[in-house]
């Protein structure tokens, strides 16, 4: 495998602390808050004190996770005319206050708190889109996977933090005051972008723009190498997808909500957040790929690996890191969606057991085929890597 080559903002090479692979943890901390702590995690518990069936409730939470399938739709803008921290900013602030008008209504399962819900879904996901570019200009493998570890520790920890308030405090505070203490963790560790090295806002004619993004493009998705990558991203395995419907299918196992607070919050959070860091230990000569489907199949710390996995896919940042790394997490997010669905129908066919069965069923097989490929076909690293 070739080493990555270096855009031209990225040629002077700054020393590794300097690169701040840390502040990760929090970067991502408002997309986290949204996605892991509120959609998928206390929303549906929300949406079974409003009286919503399961089946239901897996189709809504798998609705408001469509934005993180479609977001290079809109995500690739954090590439262009501001800072990429600026765009950081700027979407935890939107977001933060579309979810102060969702919370505000008498009812989340309501159509009209549904697609605000829905809009600072879209909004947050602007977060990741501008972390992955930041990512991207990462000069070392060790730190790319350092920054991969803190970002999903970020991640799963400011996620089960929301999870915890919600349902903890779901009972005690009316629906707004939870939705300002979810807003205030949104906006709040955003304001950690200040401290992040500033990078250049790229410049040029648009002509020039426009053919450096398509030559980044094709080196990375225009290959026959591609295609195992964007099967292993958008394969069932390690998608998460019962988490957001854990908390709701606790209710029929009589598990109580303090229960579930501390289970997907604050204990789940500490052993997944280890589980993320350790990650970071795992040997740069061991292929992110192989270690996520081995882990996808113990079901261990396969988020944090999955980050390495969208890293080697999508190279150096160049001028369009922000643009590809919303295409690759996008896809990666495209099990979520299906896999809510699917797991929602299988409560509805088969009750309780029936929907970690099919998850794990659907899961165990998607994982099985792509390892045996990357491990007894493909066994070198392929040359996707290779930025511009």
């Amino acid at each position: 495998m070739q080493p990555p080559e270096r855009a031209p903002a990225e040629a002077a090479t700054p020393s590794a602390p300097k690169e701040r692979a840390w502040l990760f943890s929090f970067l991502i901390a408002p997309e986290a808050v949204i996605s892991v702590g509120l959609i998928n995690g206390g929303l549906s518990y929300l949406l079974r004190d409003e009286g919503v069936n399961p089946a239901r409730a897996a189709s809504i939470v798998a609705l408001l996770t469509l934005p993180h399938t479609i977001y290079f739709l809109w995500g690739p803008i954090t590439d262009f005319f501001l800072r990429r921290r600026t765009w950081l900013l700027l979407a935890a602030a939107l977001s933060a206050l579309t979810l102060l008008l969702a919370f505000h209504e008498p009812l989340l399962s309501s159509p009209r708190a549904i697609a605000l819900l829905f809009i600072a879904a879209c909004i947050g996901v602007m977060v990741p889109a501008a972390c992955g570019g930041m990512m991207g200009t990462l000069h070392s493998e060790v730190s790319r996977r350092r920054a991969g570890s803190f970002y999903q520790s970020g991640s799963l920890t400011f996620g089960a933090i929301a999870t915890f308030v919600v349902v903890s405090y779901s009972e005690r505070f009316s629906l707004f005051a939870l939705g300002c203490s979810i807003a205030a963790l949104v906006a709040i560790p955003a304001l950690s972008a200040f401290a992040m090295p500033a990078q250049p806002v790229h410049k040029g004619s648009a002509r020039e723009t426009t053919s450096r993004i398509w030559s980044e493009f094709k080196s990375t998705f225009l290959r026959w190498e591609a295609i195992p990558y964007v099967l292993l991203v958008t394969f069932p395995m390690c998608s998460g997808g019962m988490l957001g419907l854990l908390p709701e299918l606790a209710r029929d196992y009589g598990v109580s909500g303090s229960a579930v607070a501390w289970i997907n919050g604050v204990a789940g959070a500490l052993l997944t957040t280890l589980g993320a860091l350790a990650a970071s230990l795992i040997p740069v000569r061991v292929r992110a790929s192989v270690a996520f489907l081995i882990a996808g199949l113990a079901n261990a710390v396969s988020l944090a690996i999955l980050t390495g996995v969208s890293l080697e896919f999508l190279g150096s940042s160049g001028k369009s890191g922000s643009t590809r790394y919303a295409i690759i997490n996008s896809l990666g997010n495209l099990p979520v969606v299906y896999m809510s669905w699917a797991d929602g129908r299988g409560y509805a066919h088969w009750g309780p057991r029936g929907m970690p069965a099919a998850d794990a069923v659907i899961s165990t097989a998607g994982a099985s085929i792509l390892l045996a490929y990357f491990v007894f076909i493909q066994r070198r690293p392929s040359s996707i890597v290779r930025g511009h």
